[in-house]
Parts: C-alpha cells; structure tokens; sequence
C-alpha cells in the first residue's frame, strides 16, 4: 500500500518530478516528461504496478528526513540496532535526459540494505524488457529505455530487480536511475558526486536570490523551490500538480490529472514569483503564455501541456485501482473542453502584471518572441469577452453539472475590462477606453444586483443562488470592491459561517449537488489562505496570522503542501505538490509582511504598487 499522501518528500529536475516516501520507495515517476506515462505508479495501486524501494532491511529502522537547506535533494537516515545509514535522493540538472540518483552512505557501523526495483511503463500496465549488458541494467517498453547503473550486482526475481548488500561506516553507493529514447545507443554512465555538486548548487543559488524578507523565510523558501520544481523547464509552463487521480475524498471519484498548466494559475504564480524577484521564470512562463493562448480569442482554453499541447483528452485506467481504493485513475483532463470565461480575466490581470512589473521579453532558444505581440493579442481577447461575458459556463471549480453564471466569472470578466482600462491609461496602447470603460461599469452594475444578497450583505455562487462560494474572497484582492465596504464584511461573515469547518475553507456547499458530482472533498488549502488575507482586508488582523500559521502546520515534515486537507481524519487530500496551495502561501506572507510594513499588500495589487512603472 501506498503511503499517505502526507509521507511524500518530492525530487525534480524541471522536466519531472519523483514522490519518496518515508520508507524509502520512490512511488511515483513519469518520464521523460510531468504528463508522461508513468514507470513507477504504486501510488495509485501496488507494488507491482511499479516502485523503487531503497531502505534497511530491519523494519523497525528509526526514520527521519529533511531537505538540505535551499535544494530540491533529499537526505534520509535510518538508525538501526546495527548502525546508521543515509539515502540522498536527486534529478540532476545537467541537461541530460532526465534522471533519478540515489546514494547510499554509511554514516556508523554496518546496515543491511535491501534494493527492490519494480519498473512498469505505461501506467502499471507494461513490463519491461530487462536484459544485463556490463554491469548496467537496460529496459526496454516500445519508445522508452530505463537504463540502471548500480554498483553491486542485482538480480532478477518475479520481473523485478533485487539486491541485498552491507554498507559500512564511511562507504558510500551510487544508484542512478536514468531515461533515454529506445531507439538511440547507450549514453555513457554519469558521476554521481558531479550530479549532485551540480544540483546542490543550481538550487542554493537559485533560491538566494528570493527577495523575501518577512516573518515566515523558510516556508516561503520552501514553496518558491516547490513552484520552481514545477516549472517545465523548456518551455517555462508550470504545472498545477505532479500528480494525477490523488483523490479529494479518501474512496471517492472526484480525482483528476493536475499535471498541466491552467490559466487561471497565471496571476498567482506570477505574482509570487515577481514579488520574491524571480523575473526570469515569470517571464518564461508569460511567453509560454502568449504562445499557447495565440490564435483565436474564442478557442481560449482553459489549461494546455507543458509545451502547449491542445488536446489533453481524458481516459480512465481500470487495472489500476486507485490511491487507497480512490476509483477511477484518470488521465487527461476533460475540462479542457470547458467554458470558463473567468480565464479571460486572469490572462488579461496576469500580461498586466507583467507590463507593469517592466519584464523584459525573454527570447527562446529557436523560439520568436511573443512580445510584439502581445497587445494586439490581448485586443482580440477583449474584443471577444465584450460579447461572451454575458453568457453562462462552468466556472473556475470547473463543475460538471451544467453552465450557470457564476458570479466568480463575471467579476472575473470586470478585472479583464479594468486592466484593459488601466493599461491604457498607464501605457503607450492604443485602444476604445471609453467602450471597456462603459463595459466594466455594466458587468459591475449587474454583478451586485445578480450575483450579490444586499440583505445578507454576501456575495452567492451564482445568479439566483443562496449558496455562497469561498471564491468571492477574490474581490477584494483583485480589486472589485473596496476592503472597508459591508460585502467584504458581509461576505467573510458568511463564508465563515457556512464553508468553514475547524478554521479551514470549502469551495461551496458539495450537499447542493450542483457540481453534477456525487461524494464530498476536503477543505481546500488556497481558500484558507484567502481568507487569511480578507482578515486583514477587514482590520482582524491577529486572526489572519493565526490562521496563517494553522495553515503552515499542514505541511507535511519537508514543508510541502497537497491540495486539499481533511479535518477530521487530519490528513492532506489531492494532488502533490500543489502549485495553488504555495502560490497562496507565498502571496499571503507577502499580504502579511505589507501590514507588517504599515500598509495592506493585496495581491495583486501590492506588485503594482510597488514595480508599476510606464513604460
């Protein structure tokens, strides 16, 4: 059985990323790339269906793990009656194709190791094969070769690979795990201890230059390194998750693949990492951005692959069944196919952003820039949301059970019109002010007389609803409506009193059925983290760290974050690690270190207070 999903430390090298649990097995790894399929899924079934454990034979081995400080490299001890062991696990960023380095040192006396390497391509449902040249083990499946060099010798039992061996005090082991197309000849083994001096650097001096200087640096350090691992290196997309089908509620089915990039990410991300000075990955990801969305307003999707990829058609997998029983695994993301008109808003807020904070246009290697571009890109978007915004969608939780206005949308919809305004007002574009102006004014009018309960003083899910929906804690933040006004208040009154359990936020009432989904989920963490930041839009200041703080006690022992966190079985729930969940730590510190300051950082305002400039 898999882990919970808690027990999971996370090695990437930008191109993909492993999942390592306390007890040594690495459970999840897709290569070469974040959506491709899977060589270890025992996260989502067994053993059999592919892992690679790594671990002291002695069970009662007594664990503990951490991060070295600044990386992305994982160090594991074990301390049993016999001595003392460590285990670093890495992915080298040595610009070869992607790899999994595993090292054994002894640190006392003398452990008794035991290797178990199960590889299945596709998902669980593929074996290998596994044929020994030299001292390197070579698998081959269809277009993928997963290539072992070890330094002991292995065996095969029951189509997988064993070994046990003794490692004493002061010796140190090498196992590296490395991918290659199948077709081409061998790659030359690689020196672990180069590997990981590369990769230990590569991280520390990354993540030093994070301009961070609030109460809470380790924790936002560790998010930046955690966002920065799920940077598609390539291309500079950022996946939503490393993971697909962890599920939302323990033996449920609403589990779904997060391992590509969503737009609506885009504000987010780009605000944590401009404001902690990250402006090379932001302006990675904005031509990323411009690259994908081009073409056609109307075909505007909603997320695309890492290098942009349209079609992400969904499927299930039976043979596998499921973290604890979750059914079913999917893969592909059905909603791509979705109207989610809040999308406009959050690509037009994200390029102003951008413009504001002066980024300059980075050229891709073989790649024309997309900055000349842009704004006639965004013109064509406006022009097609001047239209569209009237009509109804599926909203940004990307429900299943029909289109309605979701108010979320159509504010969305007023934050595309007033960046539209802003940039013309701010910048040298040229554009019909007075029309986007008129337009934001009409989807504001209707908003509060549709979408907002003047006697209740509360934002709802939708036109006509009752139901209120942990979404609304957006308006402040994006600008909509002012901190000091009654449905700010009114709104964080009411989420309180209905989505909160424990401290912790819901995205709406599930009881409602209007999702089209049946079962429940969890609390959901960016939410929290919303409402931590509308503590302070509303003056309760002690509140909003307190809650804060609660949050930061969720992360699991190396600082890492799900998607979602169960109350009452006190567990992380979703897919791992979560973009959305450390995108909302880190621009909430920032929300928390402007009031410190003697001011209120809202996101995104707080960038553009602070970066905006003509240019």
């Amino acid at each position: 059985m898999p882990g919970q999903i808690e027990d999971y430390a996370v090695v990437g090298d930008m191109h993909t990323l492993a999942l390592v649990d306390r007890r040594g097995s690495v459970d999840w790894l897709c290569l070469p790339r974040f959506d491709s399929q899977s060589v270890f899924a025992a996260l989502l079934g067994s053993e059999d269906d592919g892992r690679w454990l790594l671990a002291p034979t002695d069970a009662r081995a007594r664990t503990t793990r951490a991060y070295r400080e600044g990386t992305l490299i994982l160090d594991t001890e074990w301390e049993t009656d016999e001595g003392r062991v460590r285990v670093t696990d890495f992915m080298p960023l040595d610009g070869g194709e992607p790899a999994l380095v595993r090292t054994v040192t002894g640190i006392s006396g003398a452990v008794q190791m035991h290797l178990d390497l199960t590889l299945r391509f596709d998902y669980g449902a593929s074996i290998p094969w596994v044929r020994r040249m030299d001292n390197r083990l070579v698998a081959i499946a269809g277009p993928n070769m997963v290539v072992l060099d070890a330094p002991i010798r292995t065996e095969g039992r029951d189509f997988s690979t064993i070994a046990d061996f003794t490692v004493g005090e002061g010796e140190c082991l090498a196992f590296t795990l490395r991918w290659q197309p199948s077709h081409v000849d061998l790659d030359d083994a690689r020196n672990a201890d180069e590997l990981l001096e590369q990769a230990e650097s590569f991280w520390t001096d990354w993540v030093k230059t994070s301009t961070y200087d609030g109460d809470y640096p380790e924790a936002v350090k560790r998010s930046l390194l955690t966002l920065k691992a799920l940077i598609y290196r390539p291309t500079g997309g950022i996946v939503a998750a490393g993971t697909t089908s962890l599920p939302e509620q323990i033996g449920g089915g609403r589990n779904w693949d997060y391992r590509y990039c969503w737009l609506r990410d885009s504000t987010f991300t780009l605000t944590a990492l401009l404001a902690a000075g990250f402006e090379e990955e932001a302006s990675a990801w904005r031509e990323w951005l411009l690259r994908a969305i081009a073409g056609d307003a109307s075909k505007l999707q909603i997320m695309y692959g890492v290098a942009g990829e349209r079609r992400l058609s969904e499927y299930e997998l039976p043979w596998l069944p499921g973290y604890e029983g979750s059914a079913p695994v999917r893969v592909g993301n059905a909603a791509v196919d979705q109207r989610q008109l809040d999308v406009y808003g959050e690509v037009l807020d994200a390029l102003y952003v951008a413009r504001a904070s002066r980024l300059d246009v980075r050229e891709a290697e073989g790649a024309p820039s997309m900055g000349d571009a842009s704004w006639p890109l965004q013109v064509k978007l406006l022009e097609f949301l001047e239209g569209a915004w009237r009509e109804p969608d599926e909203g940004l939780w990307e429900v299943r059970g029909g289109q309605q206005h979701f108010t979320h949308s159509k504010v969305m919809a007023w934050v595309a019109m007033d960046r539209a305004v802003r940039t013309l007002e701010t910048f040298d574009r040229a554009g019909p002010i007075d029309r986007w102006r008129a337009t934001r004014d009409q989807i504001k009018a209707e908003v509060m007389a549709r979408g907002y309960d003047a006697d209740r003083k509360t934002f709802v899910q939708s036109y006509g609803s009752t139901a209120v929906d942990a979404s609304s804690l957006l308006f402040p933040l994006v600008g909509f409506v002012d901190s000091g006004s009654e449905a700010v208040a009114g709104t964080v009154q009411a989420i309180e009193q209905q989505l909160v359990t424990d401290g912790f936020v819901r995205r709406y009432d599930t009881g409602t059925g209007s999702d089209g989904l049946s079962g429940e989920e969890g609390t959901f963490l960016m939410c929290s983290f919303w409402l931590a930041s509308n503590y302070l839009v509303v003056g309760r200041d002690a509140e909003a760290r307190e809650l804060f703080e609660k949050l930061l006690g969720l992360r699991n022992d190396v600082g890492l974050l799900a998607e979602e966190y169960d109350p009452k079985a006190k567990r992380q729930l979703g897919n791992v690690p979560q973009a959305f969940s450390h995108t909302a730590l880190v621009n909430t510190a920032y929300v928390l270190q402007g009031r410190a300051d003697g001011h209120i950082s809202r996101h995104p305002e707080m960038l553009r207070a602070a970066k905006a400039k003509t240019r």
